[in-house]
């Protein structure tokens, strides 16, 4: 009778799985139902998840994936030392792994299937050519001189104050929650340290979204004028967007549009890197070098120092292990360029401005 009762547990257990499993992959192959997870599921789920890691000043997601890590190596390695129902010992494992998976997707995982960014923002997709991105060039040429100062400390408190300002005036078309949906505000908007800083310097990591207690993270390694581009890129996460070139975007429009000169310089420092990018793929010789005549030195010297920073904290082995890994993750989970997709962030402001679109329209 008690054999009966265990397999009818185990039975209901994986059909609860099997369930959930089958819709993840339903809502995976639909984007409408994506964007209906994303925005009427996703804030009560994000609502409940975040207001429990609230009440940790430490990041419940770290402790999570590492003591997972720790548990399950130790576990695996007692079974294969000891050979005690090693067989029963890995279906533990794989049946731990699997409620992973779906706590991933059920807690914000899912924001990957939403819709793509321009069908729900009704914006017209722009072909990317040489032609229009000289354009973009020209202006954001001028508004990064313009806008330059130097950094040396930044405030926290008012730059989160005024970038989850910013994000409350993001026009609704893009499909961000609001700051004003979260409840305990601000309180619930606050990032979390990443528990190891070190550790994801050397992959490059300046921050991430942790799904599992709706935290975002920054690195403690940021340097000041890297930190409100960063803080508002990773709240962008918490607010429903996964695409890391949108990511990129709504950070720029916010810091861009702000009023604190250091953020609104921060905005378009941030976005340099992959204008630089982009201008050394699509300007000849001569064009790359009249533009980069045009830089202000300071600038120049700001974007190299910063490089030297992070090289130096930067573990190459470490860190390509990381890189392959996130390209198949981003790949596997609807954004096919890989981690290529943070550079598209320039196609987005281009159609952005050719559709007369700004961060309150």
């Amino acid at each position: 009778m008690q054999s009966k009762v265990i397999f009818k547990k185990i039975r209901v257990r994986w059909i609860v799985w099997l369930v959930l499993w089958v819709f993840i992959q339903w809502v995976r192959f639909h984007p409408a139902a994506g964007e209906w997870y994303a925005r009427t599921v996703y804030p009560v789920v994000s609502t409940v998840l975040s207001s429990f890691s609230l009440l940790f000043p430490f990041s419940l997601g770290d402790c999570f994936i590492y003591g997972s890590i720790a548990g399950l190596s130790i576990y695996l390695a007692y079974a294969l030392v000891k050979r005690v129902r090693l067989g029963h010992r890995i279906g533990f494992i794989v049946e731990y792994l699997a409620w992973v998976y779906v706590w991933f997707y059920l807690a914000w995982g899912m924001t990957y299937f939403r819709q793509d960014f321009f069908t729900r923002a009704s914006i017209k997709p722009v072909v990317y050519s040489e032609e229009r991105f000289k354009s973009f060039l020209a202006d954001y040429t001028d508004s990064l001189n313009a806008t330059y100062l130097p950094i040396e400390k930044i405030d926290t408190s008012l730059i989160a104050a005024a970038i989850q300002k910013g994000y409350g005036k993001l026009s609704p078309r893009f499909g961000l929650l609001r700051p004003s949906d979260h409840t305990l505000l601000p309180l619930r908007l606050q990032p979390k340290t990443i528990l190891i800083s070190p550790l994801m310097s050397g992959v490059g990591v300046m921050g991430y979204m942790g799904p599992f207690f709706n935290e975002f993270h920054l690195n403690a390694d940021l340097l000041p004028v890297q930190y409100p581009a960063v803080y508002a890129h990773e709240l962008s996460h918490l607010l429903g967007i996964s695409n890391e070139a949108e990511a990129n975007l709504y950070s720029y429009l916010v810091c861009t549009a702000s009023d604190i000169p250091e953020m609104r310089f921060a905005g378009y420092f941030s976005l340099f890197p992959y204008v630089l990018s982009n201008a050394y793929s699509i300007l000849d010789k001569d064009e790359f070098a009249a533009w980069t005549a045009r830089l202000k030195p300071e600038i120049k010297e700001l974007y190299n120092r910063k490089t030297a920073y992070w090289q130096a904290l930067y573990s190459p082995w470490i860190g390509k292990v990381q890189d392959v890994a996130y390209d198949l993750f981003l790949k596997g989970n609807k954004i096919s360029s890989g981690t290529a997709n943070y550079s598209e962030v320039i196609r987005l402001v281009i159609a952005c401005e050719e559709n007369g679109q700004n961060s309150s329209t």
